[in-house]
Order: structure tokens, then sequence, then C-alpha cells
């Protein structure tokens, strides 16, 4: 366990700018790009009335007192679809991230031939592949949602900042009807559904990084591909009673995609009949969407669990492929 625990503080460290400084990064960009556009907005609106701020013709200061309950729902549901849109900015660079630290992670040792020095430890290839699949499926997820939790909460610092240079309490206006702490217990709440709906890319991934000698991209990505392409070409599964469009979705989309956060409500979309009728009577709606609660729904479909299993027979072939590379 000691030596497990130095090999994910070695992933960390050699790889802290994708990890930790990427999401941090893209949380700022959005904070600044918002700051920007709010004091953009503010400039305008000054220029051309000079007015204060009214939201359907009543003033910014007396709105929480002729909000009726059902408003005041709605711009709480607001106010926390804008946190979670505000936190899906680290999440969209942990998709990239994950994905080609997993492609690279096993290829770069052997192209720059550090792996010949670290087959020299007493540490087993076994250890050393499974240290990168828990860096990829949570390690760099958990920070992700630190980022993007803080980033949430600096939405909501910069809306209540703008607030207060209009004269009203933050604290009835922002913090009271928003549910910060709510959203970011969905978004913790969350991560095991990303680490199992991510497992069959990311062993894909491992796999093709153990295997491939060249080029590793092309193969991880030209092999699912093609095969897709082969099997609409050749109606193969129409043998088995069904189209090649589920082939593209359960096969070549669940290989190239699950690192993308959320890509598990975008298979039960298409298949759950009440998310495809989904209707949203408000903002609120839409973030009970992506509540832990519904997220955890995917743990009863078979989906997931048929995407770990093939995982895990590819990370053991990834385990394989790394110790019986000859390298010298």
């Amino acid at each position: 366990m000691n030596t497990f625990k130095w090999l994910l503080k070695r992933e960390s460290w050699e790889h802290r700018g994708g990890f930790l400084w990427a999401p941090v990064v893209a949380g700022a960009v959005f904070l600044v790009i918002s700051l920007m556009a709010i004091i953009a907005g503010e400039s305008v609106r000054r220029g051309v009335d000079g007015e204060s701020v009214q939201m359907n013709g009543v003033e910014l200061s007396q709105l929480t007192k002729t909000l009726t309950p059902k408003e005041a729902a709605e711009l709480g549901g607001a106010l926390d679809l804008g946190a979670l849109l505000a936190g899906s900015w680290p999440y969209i660079v942990l998709a990239f991230v994950v994905f080609f630290y997993c492609l690279g992670s096993l290829y770069d040792e052997r192209k720059d031939r550090s792996v010949l020095f670290w087959k020299s430890l007493p540490v087993s290839d076994g250890q050393t592949v499974l240290s990168k699949l828990v860096s990829a499926l949570v390690v760099a997820p958990v920070i992700a949602t630190l980022a993007a939790i803080a980033t949430s909460f600096g939405f909501l610092v910069l809306l209540s900042g703008y607030a207060l240079f209009h004269g009203v309490n933050p604290l009835d206006l922002i913090w009271g009807p928003a549910s910060p702490l709510t959203v970011a217990l969905h978004l913790a709440g969350a991560l095991p559904v990303y680490a199992l709906w991510a497992m069959p890319t990311v062993g894909w991934l491992l796999l093709v990084s153990a295997w491939a000698r060249t080029k590793p991209f092309l193969w991880a990505l030209l092999v699912p591909v093609f095969s897709g392409i082969l099997v609409s070409w050749f109606d193969v599964m129409e043998m088995f009673g069904s189209k090649a469009e589920w082939f593209w979705q359960h096969v070549v989309g669940r290989i190239l995609l699950g690192t993308a956060p959320g890509m598990d409500l975008v298979y039960r979309g298409a298949s759950d009949p009440a998310m495809q009728n989904f209707n949203p009577d408000g903002p609120q709606d839409i973030v009970a969407l992506f509540s832990a609660q519904n997220a955890w729904g995917a743990f009863l479909t078979p989906d997931l669990w048929i995407g770990v299993v093939a995982g895990a027979v590819m990370v053991f072939g990834a385990i394989h492929f790394r110790r019986s590379r000859d390298e010298g």
C-alpha cells in the first residue's frame, strides 16, 4: 500500500499541470470572462439610460420583496443552474486531460525509455498500471470537482458583488434563494458514476498506450471508428437483430467518449422514456436533472456494468503488454 501511494504521488507530481492547473485555470478563465461581461454590461447600461437595474419592471433592490414562492424557487433554480454551468468549465478540461493522460501514460515511458528505470525498481507492472488507472478515474476527477465547486462559488461571489454595487443585500438576493452547498454535493456525489462510466474508455486508452509502438492516438481513434464503418458497411448488427447505430453508440461511443463527464446522462436520455419526455417547469427542474440522485440511476443500468467489465479486461491487457514488451 505504501508503494502504491508513492506511485500515485509520482503521477500527481509528473502531471500536476494537467491534473491541477488545467481545471483551476479553466475555472479562473470563466470567472475573468464573467467579470468582464458584468463590467461591459454595466458600462453599456449606464451609457444608454443610467437608470437603476430592473427585472420585469421591478427594481433590483425591491425584487426579493415582490417574489411569489414559485418565482423565488425559479430564481434559486436559475442561480443554481448558473453555478452548475460555471462549474462545467473544469469538467470540460478534465475530459481532455484524462483522455490524453491515459493515451500517453504508458507509451511515453517507452518512448523516452524511462520504463527501463521504473522496471528496475521493485514495483510490479500491475501496480504501475493500476496507479495510472486510479489517477485517471479518482485523482484527476476529484481535483476537477474541487475546482468546479470553487468556480461555482466564485460565480455567486461575482453576482454578490454586482448586487452590493447596486445597494442590494446579496444574502437576500443571491445566497438565500440559491443552494450552493446542494450543488457542490451533487457534483461530488456524481464522482463514483464518472469513475465507473469512464472505465471502458480509460481501459482502452491504457491498452493502446501499452501496446502501440508508434502513433497511439491514431490507433486509439481509428480502430473503433473503422470497426464501426465495417459493421455499418456489411450490416453485421442485422445478424443480431439490431442496427449499426447500436454499435456506434454502445461500442465506439463508449470507447472514445467516456472521459467526458455527464455522458451517462446522454446515454440514458437516449433510452429512458422518462428522460426523453423531460419537460422542465423551470430551471430548478434542469438542476434536478444533474443531481447526484439522478446520476446514481446509472448504477441500475446494465450498460454501466458491462462497460466496467470490458474496461477491466482491457486494463489487464495493458498490464500484460507492459510486462511483455521488450524495451532492451
